[in-house]
């Protein structure tokens, strides 16, 4: 069986357990290339860094931190630097403390990895682990499980999906065994959960907080949501794509002028 040239990245930084549990169940059956940033960047989103230099910082064989990078930064440069016009077969983003539903994507790093990826014609699928942000030694055995079942099946077949599409996958917590099942994107409620303090000089900063996970159905969509799939015990395989036209608002805009 042909090993598969995986570059891996995440936004949680090197040191993250979920991108150790990534490499750890994949470095047997794939050739894998690492690149991840110095530092968290989570909800980072799609950001590059064009107001100073990045440089790699070799960790290991293959595994390099990127100096204050982003994920896109990430797959970005290495795309371009590290791998010298001979793409990698798949681009792997996680996995990720935390999950990474509804309208989340826009500001996760992690679905950012996927997303530069894909922008480059390279496959990607972005990972991410349900937690309790209050404990601090989560499970990726799960996860873990699941990304090298789809590895090997990407292995023996095709990538299911086409141009500009990244799969995202998101993985219940507390569990050991559970069904995949393909979902859409729900509808994710938001609130305001910056929490106010002042330092011993009297100056205020603030710190954003956690939003609860709070989702509802979108009226119109057959199916289940990645957030039910989850209430439910199940893995949720999210196709998304990149071309964020409203195509059916594109005539009452028309008329509106």
């Amino acid at each position: 069986m042909k090993k598969l040239k995986i570059l891996i990245t995440n936004d949680d930084g090197y040191e993250a357990k979920g991108l150790r549990a990534l490499i750890d169940a994949l470095f047997d059956i794939a050739e894998l290339t690492i690149v991840a940033p110095a530092t968290e960047k989570s909800a980072c989103a799609h950001s590059l860094t064009l107001t100073r230099p990045l440089r790699f910082i070799g960790v290991d064989d293959g595994f390099y931190k990127l100096d204050d990078g982003t994920p896109a930064d990430c797959i970005y440069l290495a795309l371009n630097s590290l791998f010298e016009g001979n793409k990698p077969d798949l681009v792997i983003s996680g996995i990720n403390r935390g999950s990474n539903m509804g309208e989340d994507i826009t500001y996760s790093g992690t679905c950012a990895g996927a997303m530069e990826a894909v922008l480059h014609d390279v496959p990607a699928i972005a990972i991410s682990q349900v937690v309790d942000f209050a404990v601090s030694n989560n499970d990726y055995t799960l996860a873990a499980k699941t990304i090298r079942s789809l590895v090997l099946k990407i292995t023996n077949g095709d990538f299911p999906l086409p141009h500009r599409e990244f799969l995202n996958v998101n993985i219940p917590s507390g569990v050991l065994e559970a069904k995949m099942v393909v979902t859409y994107a729900g509808y994710r409620f938001y609130a305001n959960d910056a929490h106010l303090h002042r330092n011993p000089r009297g100056e205020e900063y603030f710190w954003l907080g956690l939003h609860p996970l709070a989702f509802k159905p979108r009226a119109e969509k057959e199916g289940l949501c990645d957030y039910d799939a989850i209430e439910l015990g199940h893995i949720s395989l999210t196709p998304i794509h990149l071309d964020l036209s409203a195509y059916h608002s594109m005539k009452r805009v028309q008329e509106w002028l």
